[in-house]
């Protein structure tokens, strides 16, 4: 029986009622008060950008459910999310400062302040793999913007990382420590940054998955490697000074994730450099103005909004036969 929404309406039927198709509003004579929202993988961008704002409140219930279901049955709850950055620190700690033997002050707060960063990042990107196989079964009953589905991951990462914010409140107050409150102003670009490039990376990833559940597994070594070319663990101005003599600094700063982790360090550590016990300064840092940072910032920022699109426009692409995939 077909809907006849290109047909007239007859004289006695009911008043149209509005209803979504493609993600445009229309009208379908006779139906019912309820929206039908029909996925069509040939929706303008602009459209999928409208239907994500407006089904926000979705992907707030979405997130809401992804922790539920994380932590479903846990004696410790949210705590988990307070202890895993806490024990990985305590680790890294352990092998660079007391085995490793690094001069490095207050080496534990440099550390926890790239983990913030890569934790999200990471968290949010390995989640998002599998989150559209995971819930094929809503996929093929419900209508709706998947994308959501990926973003959600985000959604629960941004939680986890409002945690971790507290974790490393308790670390300044324990070193009696403060960030650079003069660059304080630096953090909400590097976050929204960090945001814009992680919801790119893991709405790309999940429309992927459906295809070659490889990826899932790819991303596990990928994201590792990627962990050890961003500088965390290890300060940026111990790898500067050799890619300079080869011009290639520039080709390590192409990593979204350095200028963001760095950053972060630059305002929450608040130190470019150290005296060593030799009298050698160490540059941890480019002792540059901040202006430089909010540059590099924004031309990761411009990035990651122009992958953000792309990323959309792919999965709207992949989406059409995941009913049939899944």
């Amino acid at each position: 029986m077909s809907l006849g929404i290109d047909d007239p309406a007859p004289a006695d039927s009911e008043p149209e009622r509005p209803t979504i198709i493609g993600g445009s509003t229309r009208f379908v004579p006779g139906q019912s008060n309820d929206r039908i929202t029909i996925v069509n993988g040939k929706v303008q961008l602009g459209q999928r950008l409208i239907d994500l704002w407006r089904n926000r409140d979705l992907l707030i219930l979405l997130t809401r459910t992804e922790l539920k279901v994380k932590y479903k049955q846990s004696v410790l709850g949210y705590a988990w999310s307070m202890l895993n950055p806490a024990l990985v620190l305590a680790i890294y700690y352990v092998i660079f400062k007391v085995i490793a033997r690094t001069q490095q002050p207050h080496f534990a707060i440099w550390l926890f302040s790239g983990l913030l960063v890569w934790n999200l990042f990471n968290t949010a990107a390995m989640s998002s793999t599998t989150v559209v196989v995971g819930k094929a079964g809503i996929i093929k009953k419900v209508a709706f913007p998947r994308e959501l589905l990926a973003m959600s991951t985000v959604g629960v990462s941004l939680v986890l990382f409002v945690i971790q914010i507290g974790v490393l409140a308790v670390f300044l107050l324990g070193f009696q420590l403060a960030p650079d409150w003069s660059a304080l102003w630096l953090l909400p670009i590097a976050f929204v940054t960090l945001v814009m490039f992680t919801c790119a990376v893991s709405i790309f990833l999940s429309a992927v998955n459906v295809y070659l559940r490889d990826t899932q597994h790819l991303s596990e070594v990928l994201l590792m490697a990627w962990f050890w070319a961003t500088p965390i663990v290890y300060p940026f101005g111990q790898v500067a000074s050799h890619l300079s003599r080869f011009h290639l600094t520039w080709l390590y700063l192409a990593n979204p994730m350095a200028p963001i982790a760095m950053s972060f360090q630059r305002v929450i550590y608040g130190q470019t450099s150290y005296i060593s016990s030799s009298g050698a300064k160490i540059n941890l840092l480019p002792d540059v103005g901040l202006g430089w940072y909010a540059m590099v910032l924004g031309i990761v920022f411009v990035a990651s909004t122009v992958l953000f699109l792309l990323s959309l426009i792919v999965f709207g692409r992949l989406e059409g036969n995941f009913a049939e995939e899944l």
